[in-house]
């Protein structure tokens, strides 16, 4: 008889994860206490999710924004420093803004408008239109904002970013001047050495700016790649992928985790004798469609991963074979002829028809923003999350 269910995902709970934690055992005891007490088998090619930042709590990878600001002036040599692109995240970039203010004698803030890189609005198209304004060309100093467009407050924190990064600049001992461009070239009207935020755009925006002859560009993936003091690191991501985790500390990306995804795998292994799959997960990558934020606020949707999760989908477009190759048949006809050309795909499907309006996304990019929608980011409480036949096909029994 034909299976009934495809993928299942589970959000598995786990004790509160600390620095210092056994965190590969804690795992695999925590899937294999809920293998048992919910029923479920451990079968090959399951994938185990796990967030990233319970792993980087148990390397202990944090640093403060005093190690910020040592490094940020260590590289810059204080002055004044242009600090652009960032998002616009409490959780996400004002802390790292504390210490990177820290370590300038003046910050020039430049902003993107209408809105940040992952889709943060301060503004809308519509107010740009009405103003007569074109984001491309035009640069706009703080008072000319303000004029045109007044106070502004995210729709859902309700914060006026903009008041709110240069009041803590300021706070931070640095002076303070904003400003709004799309051009990152903008900035050297103003200073030559420069730290680029962004995140995903950050290779050609660094590039950019070397071309127009600035003095010392760096992004904030160059900031805390080594440690400072004794500090935590990411020797790949810096401050990337860090959040906040008080109001003096950055709980920073996990560093170079793979020994915990081979480690995780190995002990399902001897407890089970099957092999799964198992992932560091952080951000999704999905939109928002009311508050336009597409959410991927890490460099990466998983940082570290087993070798099974290699790849993109190979799959046939079921409503296609039905609609067009089959269109003739239904019932148990249909069904069989569709499992038929199952088993007989072979080799990539890339650029044929019969896969056109799969998702051409990479299997690490889909299963961890499964895994993040699972789990969620408040008190849930799940930061492991097993997933079960998300490699099945219409054929598996």
């Amino acid at each position: 008889m034909s299976r009934t269910v495809g993928t299942v995902t589970r959000g598995i709970r786990a004790p509160i994860i600390k620095e210092g934690d056994d965190i590969v055992s804690i795992v695999a005891e925590s899937v294999l206490a809920a293998s048992k007490e919910e029923g479920f088998s451990v079968r090959p090619r399951d994938v185990i999710g796990v967030t990233e930042a319970v792993v980087a709590r148990a390397q202990g990878n944090y640093c403060t924004t005093a190690d910020i600001a040592a490094d940020v002036r260590a590289k810059f040599g204080g002055g004044t420093v242009g600090v652009i692109f960032p998002i616009l995240s409490r959780n996400r970039f004002a802390i790292c803004l504390r210490g990177i203010a820290r370590g300038c004698d003046k910050v020039v803030l430049m902003l993107s408008y209408p809105s940040d890189e992952v889709g943060n609005h301060l503004i809308t198209y519509d107010q740009l239109d009405a103003a007569g304004i074109d984001p491309y060309r035009d640069v706009l100093s703080l008072s000319r904002y303000r004029e045109l467009f007044g106070e502004n407050r995210h729709e859902f924190t309700g914060v006026d970013y903009v008041a709110y990064y240069g009041d803590l600049i300021r706070e931070s001992g640095a002076e303070c001047e904003v400003i709004f461009a799309n051009d990152p070239r903008a900035i050297l009207s103003y200073t030559d050495k420069v730290l680029c935020c962004d995140i995903h755009t950050r290779a050609r925006t660094k590039r950019i700016l070397r071309e127009a002859g600035a003095g010392r560009v760096l992004g904030i993936d160059e900031i805390m790649t080594a440690p400072v003091g004794g500090s935590g690191y990411n020797s790949r991501y810096g401050l990337l992928g860090s959040n906040k985790a008080t109001e003096d500390r950055v709980k920073l990306f996990p560093e170079d985790p793979q020994w915990f995804v081979e480690g995780v795998r190995e002990k399902i292994r001897e407890a089970t004798g099957v092999t799964v799959e198992v992932m560091v997960y952080g951000d999704g990558a999905f939109k928002d469609p009311v508050g336009k934020i597409w959410e991927l606020a890490d460099p990466v949707v998983s940082p570290a991963y087993t070798e099974g999760l290699v790849g993109t989908p190979n799959e046939l477009k079921l409503k296609y074979l039905a609609d067009n190759d089959f269109a003739a048949l239904k019932g148990e006809a249909l069904t069989e002829a569709i499992r038929e050309s199952i088993r007989k795909k072979d080799g990539s499907l890339k650029g044929k028809m019969v896969s056109e309006g799969t998702t051409p996304r990479r299997l690490t990019d889909l299963i961890g923003s499964l895994c993040d929608l699972t789990s969620g980011s408040g008190d849930k409480g799940t930061p492991i999350v097993y997933v079960q036949g998300y490699f099945d096909n219409y054929t598996a029994e």
